[in-house]
Parts: structure tokens; sequence; C-alpha cells
């Protein structure tokens, strides 16, 4: 399993793990995961060609029985010697309620790598006081990131390209002293650089054997429910061309600045845009702090007329927030795509209950 906060950049990693095994003739199958449906992560990894089952509703850790489920069927589509999974962004406790339940019921069945936790650096900068402006999350969702940390066998310090040495230094030198277990790896899955030796040991080691760390279920309970969660599908259609990577950066910074006003703390707005009759041709945008910069990861090559826009938003604000700025950022599109119309299909927003897991074992078997 590929873990981390919300923003960290699992997907991208993910995606780079499956092409590196592709790489050495191992066939990947990979799981992904969210509270809601119609995930932009799904979609992003289909339109790079993996082998891909999602598991909407809930948690791996509520979700025992479907991640065994998409395992069976990926199993059955393409025989993947490995799978990947990707939890949500707001989950904890995978060791105790999915890799332990895993060795005992199925151990016959899969060999358990280390857990790797991914964080953002400029997000964890914050959170441990070593510098950085912006809004940090409130106590209690800090509680669910740090048990992230705590339970991780391999914490992996993404996009370390986008940090100064000195202050990559401080933060390896935080996070070994705070979470002493763990080994501490710096790599970018963007560029490539450091994945190399992570993946060696996700591939060569299997899970440390230890007792699963303690959590107050009430207090993640509460962290979660301080989350808004909004997923929605937006059909575009013009008279006209229109350029959808300048559509979608339009629409982030719109989100952004709405958000912004709700004095809410973006964890992760992510979209995606696939053009009326492309073959897994996709445009997608992230931003991960609400002082970030929304950032094109995939574009397209030509202008297009229409398409499906897959949106998800997580937001320490309230949900209610969340539903009022997309209808209203996404109303505001045709403002400045002179003949553009949008078309909400499907919005769903919430804040993620709490989580009940299917097996919960503190020692590995």
């Amino acid at each position: 399993m590929i873990g981390g906060f919300l923003g960290a950049g699992k997907t991208t990693a993910v995606a780079r793990l499956a092409a590196a095994l592709h790489a050495r003739g191992l066939r990947a199958g990979l799981i992904t995961n969210d509270q809601g449906s119609g995930l932009v992560d799904t979609a992003v990894l289909r339109a790079r060609g993996f082998a891909t089952e999602e598991i909407p509703g809930g948690c791996f850790c509520c979700r025992f029985n479907s991640l065994v489920d998409a395992a069976g069927k990926l199993t059955a589509a393409t025989r993947p010697d490995v799978f990947v999974a990707e939890p949500v962004g707001s989950c904890t406790d995978l060791v105790a309620t999915v890799t332990y339940p895993l060795r005992r019921i199925y151990g016959e069945r899969f060999t358990i790598a280390p857990l790797s936790v991914l964080l953002d650096p400029a997000r964890a900068m914050r959170v441990f006081g070593l510098g950085g402006e912006g809004r940090a999350f409130s106590e209690k969702v800090l509680y669910i990131y740090r048990k992230q940390l705590e339970e991780a066998d391999l914490i992996v310090i993404n996009k370390c390209d986008s940090l100064a040495a000195t202050d990559l230094g401080r933060l390896r030198e935080v996070l070994g002293r705070d979470f002493p277990h763990a080994e501490v790896l710096a790599v970018s899955a963007r560029d490539g650089t450091g994945v190399d030796a992570w993946f060696e040991r996700l591939l060569a080691r299997e899970q440390v054997a230890r007792r699963a760390m303690d959590v107050d279920y009430e207090t993640y309970a509460d962290g979660e429910a301080l989350l808004g969660w909004l997923n929605a599908t937006v059909q575009l259609a013009s008279a006209g061309e229109f350029d959808a990577n300048a559509a979608l950066e339009r629409l982030a910074r719109d989100l952004q600045v709405r958000l912004a006003g709700t004095g809410g703390e973006i964890a992760h707005l992510k979209m995606t845009f696939s053009p009326e009759g492309g073959l897994n041709d996709l445009a997608s945008v992230n931003l991960v702090r609400s002082d970030f910069v929304p950032e094109l990861g995939l574009r397209l090559d030509q202008p297009v007329t229409g398409g499906q826009l897959v949106l998800n938003a997580r937001a320490e604000t309230a949900p209610e927030a969340l539903k009022a700025a997309v209808e209203t950022a996404v109303a505001n599109l045709a403002r400045h795509f002179a003949g553009l119309q949008a078309h909400i299909d499907h919005l769903e927003h919430f804040r993620p209950g709490k989580p009940q897991p299917t097996h919960r074992d503190l020692n590995p078997v």
C-alpha cells in the first residue's frame, strides 16, 4: 500500500511504481479507494494504461472484503504479479485493519510489502513547526496525519525537489526523531529522483512484524468529520472549440479563491477532463494546498468542443461550502469561454462517517 495524507502525491507515485514494475517484466494491478464515487485517480491511472479497480464508499479498513474482491477481479482479468493499493488520504490504522488481516486470512496468497506513507514536504514543514506560511489543519485532523506516519514502515518525503537541501535535512531529522521505527526516504515521484531505492525496498522486503499502534477512534472520527468531501461530474459543450487545459486552470483558480473565503484549508482539489471521442486522452489539474498554484499534470494537445469533467475536492470546511463554491465556479466558466455551456450531471458532498473496520488485528500472525 502507498498511503499518505491528501495531496501527498500518491497517485503519481503509484503510476511511477506500476511503470517500474512493467519495466521489470512484472504485471501490476492497481486498486484505488475513496469515501465517495467517481475518482479522478482511477481515471488518471486507466488513461495511462494500467489495469485499475476502484473501491468507493469507504476506506479499505471498512471495505476489506471489497479489497479482496478487487484483487480477485484483477487476477481474473490480467493476472498481476503485484497489487498496488492507494488508500483514502484521510485513512489510518491500515496495519491493524488491512495488512494484518490479509496475513491472517490470506497469507498463502499474498506477501505484504512494507507500508509506505508519503508526505508533502511543504505541508510537513508547517505541521512540525519548521517554517512556511499558510493555514494548518486543526488538531484533530492532524491526529490522523501523525497516526499515518506512526504506523509507516517507510516514510517517503515526496516532491523532495521542491525543498531546499537544508530544509530537507531538518525535516528528515524531525521525522527520524518522532518516528524512529520508520526508515525515512526522499523522492520525487514526478521526476524519478530516489524512486529506484524506494522501489527496491518494496520489492525486496516484507512488512515488519510488530504490535499495531493504538488509535483513538473517537478522535479519528472527529478528525475525518471536519473534512468536507465533494465529487462531481460536469458535462462541457461549446458551439466552437475551446482550450480545455485553460478551462481546468480557470476553474481551479476560481475554486481556490472561493474556498479561501470560507476560511477552510484545501487538502486536495483535483480534476480531469476527457474530450468527446478521445481514446484515453485526458487533461488533469491538481491543487494540494490553499496557498499553492494549481498544476496541470496532463495536457490535451488540441482544442475541443466538449467532454466530461470529473472533480474531486477535499477541504477542512463545510461540505455545503464546497457545493456552493463548485456550483458557482462551474456556472462562471461561461464568462471566460464564449459559447461554453457547463452542466453538472452528478454532485455528492458529505463528511466521512465514523470508521467501522471489518477486522482489527493488533498483532501479526
